[in-house]
């Protein structure tokens, strides 16, 4: 497929022009090489984004950029209701609000390379991995579905966590608005056994070092030092979330044979199934928005009881350790947030698919004390590569909506990358440079190799350049979980 064409206005941003279909332009962030890089079909994608209606200000994408299942991944856009706007499973994500959650451990690297092989197989068999395997916890009728109204909170309520853990979860835990009635069977018996589980394909539970300090005022109030050790935790709402999403796209996506007139009254769907969407005050509309919103908070719970399981796995390896939470965020959701838009504030509903808010300082949606700092914002990288703390940044809220990259970014797909690696080999190469991996599957290992993804570093570096985000802290691998 040939690129469409952009035009750079800065070193780290580039414009598609309004054309035929398009309601607003089409804004990507990232360098040079990135760009070059990037492949034909992410910047295609985001241009149908931009033809969307009631789409507001432009259509974005992230450094991190590689294309999806409708919206590229990396994709941002915000929808007015009052023009039409509307809301888009494949603009949400499938895995609705899979994140990142990072802990604090008061431990340090040599503390973790002292006892690395035995807490890497503390932490495998403590937390379930791979591709269906459930856990110990089971849920049913109304458990079931007051997980899916509380989320963390729901989790905490059940001795899985503490109240500190939900100050540092974005919106506090549990996203409101949750219509779990709008789930359905079928979504709700694929979570019974899931919630405490990775999962597979890029979910990691990872045990990182503090490689360098990038800005010591932020990294201090983060509770961040040089040599300390933290726990990263990449996971969403499992099948649940994949199961609201193809319920709802099979409802609204344009089928042959299907009376289109008949369909326009209860969906504002395209003719590309991936676009498939329905106007956000339609039933379809906020039937699906009330089921999204009990996606996030399964992810969030599931994210919370994992965390819970690594706490008991610590203590085991580093008896009397205790791990704080230094913050959770979402990428994959749609929420309803107020921005400047054209110079009018306006409510909107924020699309971020593989994007992760960025909220700057003084944003009272954000923990009182990260108001001085900006929102912490956690880009995992690859098993053999860096990861990174940042802090959200004014300029995001007025260039992207307040929302930066979510992580390094696919250059390879996975049936490539396992036709090109071997799991075995991967696993020796980190075990090499002191990295310790375990996971159910070799396949999944080799799908996940590090030369897969783009450069972390250069990813980072456009987002950061372009003002999205301040970096605070750069870690690297130590332990990785894979699921």
């Amino acid at each position: 497929m040939k690129r469409l064409p952009l035009i750079q206005h800065g070193e780290f941003e580039w414009h598609l022009p309004c054309s035929e279909g398009m309601n607003v332009p089409a804004i990507i962030y990232a360098s040079e090489p990135l760009i070059r890089d990037m492949d034909a079909l992410a910047v295609s994608q985001l241009r149908d984004v931009a033809c969307l209606p009631g789409i507001a200000g432009a259509a974005y994408a992230m450094p991190d950029t590689h294309s999806g299942y409708g919206f590229p991944i990396g994709g941002v856009a915000a929808f007015d209701p009052a023009r039409g706007g509307v809301v888009s499973m494949g603009g949400v994500g499938f895995d609705i609000a899979c994140g990142v959650r990072t802990l604090l451990t008061g431990l340090t690297r040599d503390d973790i390379i002292s006892r690395q092989e035995t807490l890497a197989e503390t932490l495998f068999s403590a937390v379930p991995s791979g591709v269906g395997r459930g856990g110990k916890l089971i849920l049913a009728g109304d458990e079931l579905d007051a997980m899916l109204y509380r989320g963390a909170a729901w989790a905490v309520d059940q001795g899985l966590g503490t109240a500190r853990d939900l100050t540092r979860t974005e919106e506090g835990g549990y996203a409101r608005g949750a219509a779990p009635e709008h789930v359905s069977d079928h979504a709700k018996t694929r979570i019974r056994d899931q919630v405490g589980t990775l999962g597979s394909g890029n979910h990691y539970l990872e045990v990182q070092w503090v490689e360098s300090i990038l800005d010591p005022a932020k990294a201090e109030i983060f509770g961040l030092r040089q040599g300390d050790a933290v726990v990263s935790i990449h996971c969403g709402s499992r099948g649940l979330g994949h199961q609201i999403g193809t319920d709802f796209l099979d409802e609204l996506a344009p089928k042959k044979g299907r009376n289109r007139k008949r369909k326009a009254a209860a969906s504002a769907t395209l003719s590309n199934r991936e676009l498939a969407c329905a106007p956000i005050h339609s039933d379809a509309g906020q039937r699906y928005l009330g089921a999204m919103q009990a996606g996030i908070n399964c992810a969030l719970a599931n994210r919370q009881v994992i965390t819970h399981l690594v706490r008991q796995a610590f203590d085991t390896v580093f008896p009397g350790s205790t791990l704080s939470q230094l913050y959770d965020v979402c990428h994959n959701t749609c929420k309803i947030e107020t921005h400047e838009v054209n110079g009018r504030r306006k409510t909107v509903f924020v699309h971020r698919k593989g994007a992760t808010r960025a909220f700057g300082p003084g944003h009272p949606d954000i923990p009182g004390e990260f108001r001085e700092t900006g929102q912490p914002v956690l880009v995992g990288g690859s098993m053999g590569s860096p990861s990174y703390i940042l802090a959200g940044s004014a300029q995001a809220m007025q260039r992207s909506f307040g929302s930066a990259c979510h992580g390094a970014g696919r250059v390879m797909s996975r049936t490539l990358a396992k036709k090109r690696f071997k799991g075995r080999d991967v696993a020796d190469s980190l075990r090499h440079n002191g990295i310790f991996v375990r996971s159910f599957s070799s396949k999944g290992i080799a799908e996940e190799a590090p030369d897969a993804y783009k450069c972390i570093d250069e990813v980072v570096a456009s987002a950061t350049g372009a003002g999205l985000v301040i970096p605070v802290a750069k870690v690297l691998p130590l332990v990785c979980v894979k699921g």
